[in-house]
């Protein structure tokens, strides 16, 4: 038996099947993210999925598994589900669901922004993404946050009108950007919460919006760069480009757009109709040997789930 888990911030998939492709278990779970409840924290949410399964192989590929001290704490930690396993990032899966060509490169964009990638020559690309920390702007939490800022700003006369700042009052219910981010600060909302202004912008920028669509353009920029840099390190000129994450998945809108166009030459964007924790079943028959096979069998079961 393989097991395949996908670890994300709101939420965690658990795929279970047997080497030659059968299904035998879908489960979903709350989030996992490490870094807010600890390796320890994404290994209960793990072992409460995986329950009485005795897999032989596994792929965990989870978010928060960002650099080697991360993944080191979390194979620690899950140690003894299977009797074999990996361990890496989430963006991986959705690497793995969206193609099998050997060049390729994924960036996830859900509440924050990722990208890793391959060449055939074994080569392979990843980037810590810690946020700012490291260079790195996007993802629902920063779009959110950033789009908070530049209403603050209009609301008060600093900057340009925007509908944003009717908008973000209306979904919170408060009278005024400012009580939004009063609210942010001292705590009396959810940090994630910040998050939902991302549709927002979304909207705002289809309906003409000129703040909004500003801040689409930039994010879409950030999502090509990304790309850029591991076409650079990986020395390719052509490859796949696999588009996932709850801000691209829909492939298509005002962002999905915006990324078409400024992706570099040579790449081409795939936007996989399956869930990335297919990937990782796909990634722990690959561990097993499974022939292709077992994971078309196995592609075939979930899809018709």
């Amino acid at each position: 038996m393989i097991v395949g888990v996908d670890g994300g911030n709101s939420k965690t998939e658990l795929v279970a099947a047997t080497t030659d492709g059968a299904l035998v278990a879908r489960r979903r779970g709350p989030g996992s993210n490490s870094h807010a409840i600890g390796a320890d924290g994404t290994a209960r949410v793990v072992r409460d999925l995986a329950g009485d399964l005795q897999p032989e192989h596994a792929a965990f590929y989870l978010c928060g598994a960002d650099g080697p001290d991360d993944i080191a704490e979390l194979e620690r930690e899950l140690d003894g589900i299977a009797a074999s396993s990996v361990v890496d990032n989430d963006t991986f899966a959705l690497l793995r669901v969206g193609t099998d060509r050997p060049d390729a490169v994924a960036v996830i964009c859900g509440s924050g922004i990722n990208c890793v990638g391959r060449a055939a020559i074994g080569r392979v690309a990843r980037y810590p993404s810690l946020g700012w920390e490291t260079g790195d702007w996007g993802g629902a939490d920063m779009l959110g946050r950033e789009a908070i800022f530049v209403a603050a700003r209009a609301e008060d006369g600093r900057d340009e009108p925007t509908s944003l700042v009717g908008a973000i009052c209306d979904h919170f219910g408060l009278p005024s950007v400012a009580a939004v981010g009063a609210a942010v600060h001292y705590r009396r909302m959810p940090p994630p919460r910040v998050g939902e202004v991302a549709p927002l912008v979304l909207a705002a920028a289809a309906a003409g919006d000129a703040v909004a669509a500003s801040l689409v353009e930039r994010l879409a920029g950030e999502i090509a760069l990304m790309t850029e840099r591991a076409f650079r390190d990986l020395e390719l000129s052509e490859a796949d480009v696999v588009l996932g994450g709850g801000m691209l998945q829909p492939g298509a809108g005002a962002l999905h757009e915006r990324v078409l166009a400024q992706l570099p030459a040579g790449a081409r964007p795939v936007v996989p109709a399956a869930d990335p924790v297919i990937g990782a079943a796909l990634a722990a028959l690959d561990a097993a040997g499974a022939s292709d096979h077992a994971k078309a069998r196995l592609r075939a079961g979930l899809d018709g789930r």
